[in-house]
Formats: C-alpha cells, sequence, structure tokens
C-alpha cells in the first residue's frame, strides 16, 4: 500500500515538472501576429479576441464564442495583449489560473497582483489576502471561532520569465483561548513556472510558545510554566492546469524528526516494602516525531473570480500511512 500511494506522489510530480518545462517549447510555434486581446469589464466579465476597431466611445471585438461584441469605453476596466505563453499549440487562449499563489496550505513564489483580493473559505475558518503593493501581500487566517488569528506577510522577488523566490512571515495568537499559544513561521520560497504550471520548494523555521501545566508529585501540585519549541518545516508543492478550468493541485507539508532532548517526568513507583505506589521523579531521553502530510487534488476555475477545490489528505509518520477520513474542501473567491 505504502509503494503504491509513493509511486502515485513521484508520477504526479514528474507529470508536474514535464508540464513546467515543456511549455516554454510547446508555445512557440504561435505565430506573434495573434494579436489577441483581453477585454476585462468592471463586472469582471471576460472578452477574449482580437480587436477590429476602437474609438473613444466602444471597443469592438472579434470573439470565438459570441463573434462581435462592441463595448461601451465607460464599461471597461482593462485591455491587454495576450502573452505568446498563454496560447496552446492552436491558438486558443488558455487564462493563468487566478488563485495561483495557493496550493492547499502553503503558497508560493508567485505575488498577488496590487489590489488584487481574495478570500479562501475552507471547514477550518476563513482566510483573506490582499495585495498591496508591488510583489507584496498582507493577509489573516483564523477559525471559525477566532481562535486562533495568524497574519502573513509576502514579498516576491521574481527572477525571470518562469522563476520567483518570496520571503514570508506568519505569525500568531491564540487571542481569547487562554493557552498562552504564540507562534512565528518565517519562511522562504522558490517557484519555478507560471500561473498554469509551476512546482515549488519552500522551507522555514516554526517557533511556538504555550502555557503547559506540569504535575509535581512530590506536593500533589500543578504549576503552568510557559513552553517553547521550534521545528524546521519544508514543503513540495505544484500545480498545473489541465483545461481551461481545471488545474491539478499537490500540496504537502513535511517536519522532520527533531533532535534528542533530556526532561524528566513523574511515575508511578510501587515501594516493594510497603507495598503503596508512591510518585517518583526520573530523567527521560525524547525524541520529537517527524510526519508529512500529502495532499493531491482538483481545483475548478467556475468562474473568472471563483473557484472550487477539493483532495484527500493523507499523513505519513513513524513508516505508517494513515488517510484523513474527510476531504479537504476550499472555496475561493476574488474581492
Amino acid at each position: 500500500m505504502k509503494q503504491r500511494i509513493s509511486s502515485l506522489i513521484i508520477l504526479l510530480i514528474c507529470m508536474m515538472t514535464l508540464n513546467v518545462f515543456s511549455q516554454e517549447n510547446t508555445e512557440q510555434p504561435v505565430s506573434d501576429t495573434l494579436k489577441m486581446h483581453v477585454i476585462t469589464k468592471n463586472d469582471r466579465t471576460r472578452f477574449v479576441g482580437k480587436i477590429i476597431s476602437q474609438d473613444p466611445r466602444e471597443v469592438l471585438i472579434d470573439t470565438k464564442e459570441i463573434g462581435l461584441v462592441a463595448i461601451p469605453r465607460h464599461e471597461i476596466r482593462e485591455i491587454r495583449e495576450v502573452e505568446t505563453r498563454e496560447l496552446n499549440m492552436k491558438g486558443e487562449y488558455i487564462p493563468g489560473e487566478v488563485f495561483a499563489t495557493r496550493y492547499f496550505l502553503t503558497t508560493n513564489g508567485l505575488a498577488i497582483a496590487k489590489g488584487e483580493n481574495y478570500m479562501i473559505w475552507h471547514i477550518f475558518g476563513p482566510d483573506v489576502q490582499f495585495g498591496v503593493g508591488e510583489n507584496f501581500g498582507l493577509g489573516v487566517m483564523t477559525s471559525w471561532l477566532g481562535s486562533p488569528i495568524i497574519a502573513t506577510a509576502k514579498y516576491s522577488i521574481p527572477f525571470k520569465e518562469n522563476a520567483s523566490m518570496a520571503l514570508g512571515l506568519l505569525a500568531g495568537t491564540d487571542t481569547w483561548y487562554g493557552t498562552g499559544f504564540l507562534m512565528a513561521l518565517p519562511y522562504v520560497a522558490f517557484t519555478v513556472g507560471d500561473r498554469k504550471a509551476n512546482l515549488t520548494f519552500s522551507a522555514g523555521y516554526g517557533a511556538v510558545g504555550y502555557k503547559e501545566t506540569f504535575f509535581n508529585g512530590a506536593t500533589n501540585q500543578t504549576t503552568k510554566k510557559r513552553v517553547s519549541e521550534g521545528r524546521m518545516l519544508i514543503s513540495f508543492a505544484g500545480m498545473f492546469k489541465v483545461g481551461k478550468s481545471v488545474s491539478i493541485v499537490f500540496d504537502s507539508f513535511i517536519v522532520p524528526g527533531g533532535k534528542e532532548y533530556e526532561t524528566t517526568e513523574w511515575y508511578d513507583y510501587v515501594n516493594p516494602n510497603t507495598g503503596f505506589i508512591e510518585p517518583r521523579e526520573r530523567n527521560v531521553t525524547k525524541k520529537s516525531k517527524g510526519f508529512a502530510l500529502i495532499l493531491p487534488g482538483l481545483r475548478f476555475q467556475t468562474t473568472p473570480h471563483k473557484a472550487f477545490q477539493f483532495g484527500f489528505a493523507g499523513v505519513f509518520s513513524d513508516g505508517e500511512a494513515v488517510p484523513v477520513p474527510f476531504p479537504m474542501i476550499q472555496f475561493f473567491q476574488k474581492l
């Protein structure tokens, strides 16, 4: 069973890799003289085709779907020329994934455009992201109970057309819940590809602090102390479009095993002389266990500003694979 799951994951990653690195070769034959344009109206309706004529009052565009369309100037939000990489071998326009900066849990090096904002609704709670500047985004995520609340920040650095990097930070607190939970996760993400197909490797260091209850067997009392710990986190993720509205998405969240550490614990000791149970303290050596969360799934672009995504997760720990019994379902919506 484990070999089948591993083979499926490797096959999926290979398919993504071939799709990313073959894009430039498959798109080159498209003629540069097509001069197709995308016209976006104020209500986010989009028309794709050749502009036949335009004047101060209206733009006339010839679309493949419905033919000639005359659009009043005051209803137009944006006019842009279709890039060669957005066309397939047949010259058909394949729009880039609107929410391509996100997978299931992790993000990538691609930037949210300035002024473009979106929200993700999922089983755990809402997640809102804002494009506040050139290659810079801010966001906030929380549960349906409002605890914890985690703020996010990401700055993207494009290297060239098909490569980018992002520096980011997640910082949060449990707010009203009272556990004293605090967390910080600085990370870096490297992405190869664009909004139609990409692969990402990201790594970061997660530090958490919380209040833990300790029991003193000698005095039979409990005390609360603040405890802090940190772990390295890594992720491999990717997505690629398999049609105009369907994309395959793969995400992972990997926590390597931690180092061994010394600690103390209380245990029940049976006194051979009296036969009574006595609480005693002993030194023990422990090691934080590692685990990996694997999330393959599909994303459906239902409208230019909405998408639906679902997948099934599996947890790998101590050489065992355990499927998560419920699907990961997310709804994306541009704001």
